[in-house]
Protein backbone atom coordinates (compact mmCIF):
# COMPACT_ATOMS: atom_id res chain seq x y z
CA UNK A 1 0.00 0.00 0.00
CA UNK A 2 1.47 3.69 -1.03
CA UNK A 3 2.65 5.83 1.91
CA UNK A 4 -0.02 8.24 0.76
CA UNK A 5 -2.85 5.76 0.84
CA UNK A 6 -1.57 4.62 4.15
CA UNK A 7 -1.90 7.99 5.79
CA UNK A 8 -5.31 8.35 4.41
CA UNK A 9 -6.31 4.98 6.05
CA UNK A 10 -4.74 5.85 9.24
CA UNK A 11 -6.76 9.27 9.44
CA UNK A 12 -10.26 7.69 8.40
CA UNK A 13 -9.38 5.09 11.42
CA UNK A 14 -8.48 8.23 13.78
CA UNK A 15 -11.82 9.72 12.51
CA UNK A 16 -13.86 6.18 13.47
CA UNK A 17 -12.04 5.95 16.53
CA UNK A 18 -12.76 9.56 17.96
CA UNK A 19 -16.15 8.98 17.23
CA UNK A 20 -15.99 5.76 18.59
CA UNK A 21 -14.58 7.54 21.64
CA UNK A 22 -17.96 9.45 22.48
CA UNK A 23 -19.94 6.49 21.49
CA UNK A 24 -18.50 3.53 22.87
CA UNK A 25 -22.45 1.80 23.33
CA UNK A 26 -22.04 1.35 19.41
CA UNK A 27 -20.19 -1.05 16.61
CA UNK A 28 -17.40 0.05 14.76
CA UNK A 29 -19.57 -0.83 11.97
CA UNK A 30 -22.60 1.46 12.81
CA UNK A 31 -19.82 4.13 13.26
CA UNK A 32 -18.88 3.50 9.58
CA UNK A 33 -22.41 3.47 8.14
CA UNK A 34 -22.78 6.72 9.59
CA UNK A 35 -19.18 8.14 8.34
CA UNK A 36 -19.71 6.67 4.84
CA UNK A 37 -23.68 7.96 4.64
CA UNK A 38 -23.20 11.38 6.39
CA UNK A 39 -20.06 12.12 5.67
CA UNK A 40 -19.70 10.41 2.03
CA UNK A 41 -16.56 9.05 3.73
CA UNK A 42 -14.47 6.22 1.98
CA UNK A 43 -13.73 3.46 4.35
CA UNK A 44 -10.97 0.91 3.49
CA UNK A 45 -9.59 -2.59 4.62
CA UNK A 46 -6.91 -1.12 6.44
CA UNK A 47 -8.77 1.92 8.18
CA UNK A 48 -11.32 -0.88 8.90
CA UNK A 49 -8.65 -3.88 10.49
CA UNK A 50 -7.14 -0.83 12.61
CA UNK A 51 -10.14 0.57 14.00
CA UNK A 52 -11.29 -2.89 14.79
CA UNK A 53 -8.42 -4.22 16.04
CA UNK A 54 -8.04 -0.48 18.37
CA UNK A 55 -11.82 -1.07 19.53
CA UNK A 56 -11.15 -5.03 20.23
CA UNK A 57 -8.11 -4.72 22.35
CA UNK A 58 -8.25 -1.15 23.80
CA UNK A 59 -8.71 -2.08 27.26
CA UNK A 60 -5.12 -3.20 27.15
CA UNK A 61 -3.62 -1.02 24.77
CA UNK A 62 -4.99 1.64 27.30
CA UNK A 63 -3.02 -0.51 30.34
CA UNK A 64 0.18 -0.22 27.30
CA UNK A 65 -0.48 3.51 27.21
CA UNK A 66 -0.60 4.07 30.98
CA UNK A 67 2.48 1.99 31.79
CA UNK A 68 4.75 4.53 29.43
CA UNK A 69 2.88 7.81 30.29
CA UNK A 70 5.09 9.58 32.02
CA UNK A 71 3.08 12.13 34.64
CA UNK A 72 0.08 11.67 32.81
CA UNK A 73 -3.38 9.57 33.58
CA UNK A 74 -5.28 8.07 30.72
CA UNK A 75 -8.12 10.47 32.16
CA UNK A 76 -6.69 13.57 32.01
CA UNK A 77 -5.26 12.92 27.95
CA UNK A 78 -7.80 14.23 25.34
CA UNK A 79 -9.84 12.20 23.42
CA UNK A 80 -7.30 13.30 20.14
CA UNK A 81 -4.36 11.82 21.87
CA UNK A 82 -5.78 8.61 23.52
CA UNK A 83 -7.02 7.84 19.86
CA UNK A 84 -4.03 8.51 18.38
CA UNK A 85 -1.88 7.09 21.03
CA UNK A 86 -4.51 3.95 21.18
CA UNK A 87 -4.20 3.70 17.54
CA UNK A 88 -0.43 3.63 17.60
CA UNK A 89 0.19 1.18 20.07
CA UNK A 90 -2.38 -1.41 18.26
CA UNK A 91 -0.13 -0.86 15.32
CA UNK A 92 2.91 -1.56 17.58
CA UNK A 93 1.64 -4.65 19.10
CA UNK A 94 -0.56 -6.55 16.99
CA UNK A 95 0.03 -5.37 13.10
CA UNK A 96 3.64 -7.04 12.65
CA UNK A 97 3.50 -6.04 8.66
CA UNK A 98 3.60 -2.39 9.95
CA UNK A 99 7.51 -0.56 10.71
CA UNK A 100 7.54 0.50 14.00
CA UNK A 101 9.23 3.89 12.57
CA UNK A 102 6.30 4.06 10.37
CA UNK A 103 3.52 3.97 13.10
CA UNK A 104 5.44 6.59 15.38
CA UNK A 105 6.09 9.06 12.62
CA UNK A 106 2.66 8.83 10.90
CA UNK A 107 1.16 9.42 14.70
CA UNK A 108 2.91 11.95 15.37
CA UNK A 109 1.90 13.95 12.33
CA UNK A 110 -1.60 13.27 13.06
CA UNK A 111 -1.10 15.09 16.25
CA UNK A 112 0.64 17.75 14.62
CA UNK A 113 -2.33 17.89 12.39
CA UNK A 114 -5.79 17.96 15.20
CA UNK A 115 -3.70 18.59 18.47
CA UNK A 116 -0.67 21.05 19.53
CA UNK A 117 3.08 20.36 19.09
CA UNK A 118 2.85 19.53 23.22
CA UNK A 119 0.28 16.96 23.22
CA UNK A 120 2.73 15.59 19.38
CA UNK A 121 6.01 15.68 21.67
CA UNK A 122 4.05 13.52 23.90
CA UNK A 123 2.75 11.05 22.06
CA UNK A 124 6.60 11.01 20.80
CA UNK A 125 7.79 9.57 24.00
CA UNK A 126 5.13 7.68 24.61
CA UNK A 127 5.25 5.36 21.52
CA UNK A 128 9.31 5.75 21.50
CA UNK A 129 8.98 4.01 24.85
CA UNK A 130 6.17 1.57 23.84
CA UNK A 131 8.62 0.73 20.68
CA UNK A 132 12.45 0.51 22.53
CA UNK A 133 9.96 -1.88 24.90
CA UNK A 134 9.26 -4.60 22.54
CA UNK A 135 13.17 -4.61 21.07
CA UNK A 136 11.90 -4.80 17.39
CA UNK A 137 9.38 -8.16 18.18
CA UNK A 138 5.19 -7.87 18.25
CA UNK A 139 4.02 -9.92 20.61
CA UNK A 140 1.18 -9.81 20.73
CA UNK A 141 1.24 -10.49 17.06
CA UNK A 142 3.01 -13.59 17.75
CA UNK A 143 0.98 -14.77 20.65
CA UNK A 144 -2.27 -14.55 18.26
CA UNK A 145 -1.09 -16.16 15.51
CA UNK A 146 0.36 -19.58 17.57
CA UNK A 147 -3.10 -19.53 19.17
CA UNK A 148 -4.85 -19.13 15.70
CA UNK A 149 -2.75 -22.12 14.31
CA UNK A 150 -2.96 -24.59 16.84
CA UNK A 151 -7.04 -23.98 16.91
CA UNK A 152 -6.79 -24.67 12.95
CA UNK A 153 -4.46 -27.82 13.95
CA UNK A 154 -6.71 -29.17 16.12
CA UNK A 155 -3.75 -28.35 19.11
Amino acid sequence: MPKTKRRESRETAFALLFEWSFREDETLEEIIEQAEHCRDVQVDDFAKRLAGKTIDHYIQLDACIDRYSDKWKLNRLSKVTLAVLRMAVCELTYMADIPAGATINEAVELMKKYATTDEAAYVNGVLGAVGRSLDGEKPQEAAETAESGSAAHGE
